[in-house]
């Protein structure tokens, strides 16, 4: 085994098949509110959120605040920025991102969650080799999500937004929810890989000049292959199965 001391996950999309429903929640947040920000003229209607392009483009990997923002700067859609106590709503910032967060929440008290089918032969692939592991999310949830999926005793580490809300970490495509898992574990970026699926995420790893950025792409689309190599990943896999092999050095 080369250098390589410590992986760091990102949490939906990588370990947990929750994407969708945070695209799904996304979706239901912005179109809910469309109409307020941008009533109808002359018949056209305003442009609904896409879960796909949208999804990856604006919000995907970004704290709720900052997705709200970067949907907001998008559409040309001037709100003002409200308090962390505002309730669900459209007209604030944060009443955005509490309306999200209130689908979100809505969605996995009725569908529960569960990892890909890959995670745990890998994570118990990377503790017999030694690498230890951390999980890293911009959601709340993830401690909870982890823990109702079996997984939270893989990792050695764990940063969620709550702990970035504490700290006040940036969120991505800074660095520093990595950073501050990598510390956790005494490791630094040159002895560590970042596992993402975001564009978001994986420019986060390149800004802060990590041993390995791995990019996920699991629907093979070939346009995402090319974009998270763009925005920094040094090797984009399929799937999880092909990590500890390229963690030796290899390529699978």
């Amino acid at each position: 085994m080369n250098d390589l001391r410590v992986v760091v996950f990102d949490t939906d999309g990588v370990l947990l098949a929750t994407a969708d429903r945070h695209a799904a929640a996304w979706k239901e947040t912005f179109d809910g509110c469309l109409h307020e920000w941008q009533p109808a003229q002359a018949g056209a209607r305003p442009r609904p959120f896409d879960a796909v392009h949208d999804y990856r483009a604006l919000v995907d990997g970004r704290a709720r605040l900052d997705g709200v923002r970067a949907f907001l700067a998008a559409r040309h859609i001037d709100l003002p920025p409200g308090t962390p106590g505002d309730p669900p709503g459209c007209a604030t910032v944060h009443a955005v991102a509490a309306r999200k967060e209130a689908v979100f929440s809505a969605t996995l008290r009725t569908e529960g969650v569960r990892a890909f089918e890959d995670v745990r032969p890998v994570l118990q692939e990377l503790r017999e080799k030694a690498i230890r592991c951390a999980a890293v999310s911009a959601s709340r949830h993830a401690r909870s999500l982890l823990k109702s999926a079996g997984l939270i005793g893989y990792f050695d580490a764990l940063v969620d937004g709550q702990d970035a809300a504490t700290l006040a970490l940036p969120g991505k495509p800074d660095p520093a929810l990595f950073l501050e898992a990598a510390g956790r574990l005494g490791a630094a970026p040159a002895h560590t890989a970042v596992v993402e699926d975001a564009l978001a995420g994986v420019e986060a790893g390149r800004r802060g000049r990590f041993r390995l950025v791995v990019g996920l792409n699991r629907e093979g689309e070939p346009h995402m292959r090319d974009a998270l190599r763009a925005h920094g990943a040094q090797l984009v896999l399929p799937d999880l199965g092909g990590l500890p092999a390229a963690l030796e050095g290899d390529r699978p």
